[in-house]
């Protein structure tokens, strides 16, 4: 899929327009993209979208009808139209997999190429990141609260538009979800497709027990029900059983019946208890209907009896506290030879300068400790002190028994990708495998544990010292 260079904000093309017209748009520049708050108040995130990222800088180029539409908004001179005509992306790109779990305030994904060229891609590349990492993250969310339970994901009638349903859907198989009702992810991804029938099945046949008959008839072999439509448990589970009956005495076996309205923990328990009784232990419970990681919680700890979740809306929108969106940013810091600082009164959110790299201080029995960023060239040993990033008078030893992993690394030199795109079940393997080691508490929904991001001795003395050289300039 082509993403056209248009899709960024106005003020990113007259910002390249001005580099040009002050000669510095050729000028090396370091930009480093992340977010100061974990989503949904939560513990982490699962960073997703990269390999989007990656197709959107490969294919970044202007055709003659986009630069014809740039020419008739009176905006540009003619020396700038010929400049975007060539333009290309030829930058590096250090970044993480797709499927790491981060935190706040870490580079997620440093852009380094001239000014122009890594300044354009920013709308794009936030749009991207901040969609499917919190999208991702959301997914992962989910599945942890179903436990042992399978999601499928529903979310494309509620979806952002068209491309939302697609980027979601894939995302969402990163964080942990692996199946999708959206048939067109299934063809670009080779995302397994899961579905049902609608009421309206049900409602267009005389009554409801023709209508399992008649859908039994045509999908003998992947027979899920709809048994909601008129009364759960005096209806729907009554005329369900009726069908696998009839099934079995075919030779086939109904799948499952799903629940879309009601008290879902009592109707899935009793629901449960008919099946078993009539001799159907392996007929499965879906549940449906504005689910999410809090209800499925509640649904359990209420003795739900649900083996597979179906969640729409409130994945597809990220819905819930802190959610919505990730509020990730893409900061300048280096330009030629100089680091950047963006300085304000809160120094929580000062920005880091410099190239940086991204460590994890992992146990001897592989479980997280915490993260540090460290400058690029900067050597970090466990024993070492490390300082919070937003208050540096707070500072920890790096435990002298754990060792250092390199989280990050080059995923495009020259504009061009550095290794090919991996599975996506590799990718939700990896946010399984990460979560898992995770400190307890992490997971929680409710107040769970910070994890520490720390950063470096000699990262943080350098924010300080440009933070003061600023605060001298502006008050000379």
């Amino acid at each position: 899929m082509r993403y056209s260079p248009l899709l960024t904000d106005l003020y990113q093309l007259t910002m390249l327009a001005g580099y040009l017209e002050e000669g510095i748009s050729d000028t090396p520049a370091v930009f480093d993209l992340f977010f100061r708050h974990n989503p949904f108040h939560g513990g982490y995130a699962v960073f997703a979208g990269l390999d989007t990222a990656l197709s959107y800088l490969e294919g970044l180029r202007f055709t003659e009808e986009e630069l014809e539409y740039l020419r008739g908004l009176g905006l540009f001179r003619p020396a700038f139209i010929d400049f975007l005509r060539s333009f290309r992306f030829r930058g590096k790109v250090t970044a993480m997999p797709e499927g790491t779990v981060v935190f706040a305030k870490e580079p997620l994904l440093t852009v380094e190429a001239p000014l122009a060229q890594a300044q354009l891609v920013e709308t794009a590349l936030l749009n991207i990141i901040n969609f499917q990492t919190l999208v991702a993250t959301k997914g992962a969310r989910i599945v942890h609260a179903a436990a042992d339970g399978t999601v499928l994901e529903f979310g494309l009638r509620r979806a952002q538009g068209p491309d939302g349903g697609v980027s979601e859907a894939r995302a969402a198989y990163v964080g942990g979800v692996r199946s999708t009702s959206n048939v067109l992810a299934g063809k670009l991804f080779g995302i397994p497709v899961k579905g049902t029938h609608a009421h309206s099945w049900i409602m267009a046949f005389p009554d409801e027990l023709t209508a399992f008959r008649k859908y039994a008839e045509v999908f003998p072999d992947t027979c899920i029900l709809l048994v909601d439509t008129y009364d759960t448990l005096k209806s729907g589970i009554p005329n369900a059983l009726i069908v696998a009956r009839e099934l079995r005495e075919k030779g086939y076996e109904l799948v499952g019946v799903r629940i879309d309205s009601g008290d879902l923990a009592y109707l899935s328990r009793e629901a449960r208890r008919m099946f078993d009784e009539a001799g159907f232990p392996e007929v499965k419970i879906v549940a449906s209907n504005e689910l999410d990681e809090y209800v499925i919680e509640s649904m359990r700890s209420e003795g739900g009896r649900v083996d597979i979740y179906g969640v729409g809306t409130r994945l597809a929108t990220c819905a819930g506290e802190g959610g919505g969106a990730l509020g990730g940013v893409y900061k300048l810091v280096r330009i030629g030879d100089r680091p950047r600082l963006k300085v304000t009164s809160d120094i929580a959110k000062a920005t880091l300068p410099d190239r940086k790299r991204l460590l994890r201080a992992v146990a001897p029995d592989g479980s997280f400790i915490q993260d540090v960023i460290c400058l690029d060239g900067e050597e970090v040993r466990p024993g070492d002190m490390v300082y919070d990033p937003a208050n540096p008078l707070q500072h920890v030893v790096l435990p002298r028994e754990a060792r250092l992993v390199e989280l990050r690394s080059t995923v495009m030199a020259d504009g061009v990708r550095t290794m090919q795109s991996a599975p996506l079940d590799e990718l939700a393997d990896r946010t399984a495998d990460q979560l898992e080691r995770l400190p307890l508490g992490c997971l929680r929904f409710i107040n769970p544990h910070r994890y520490k991001v720390s950063v470096s001795h000699r990262l943080n003395q350098l924010r300080l010292e440009l933070m003061e050289e600023v605060r001298r300039g502006y008050e000379s």
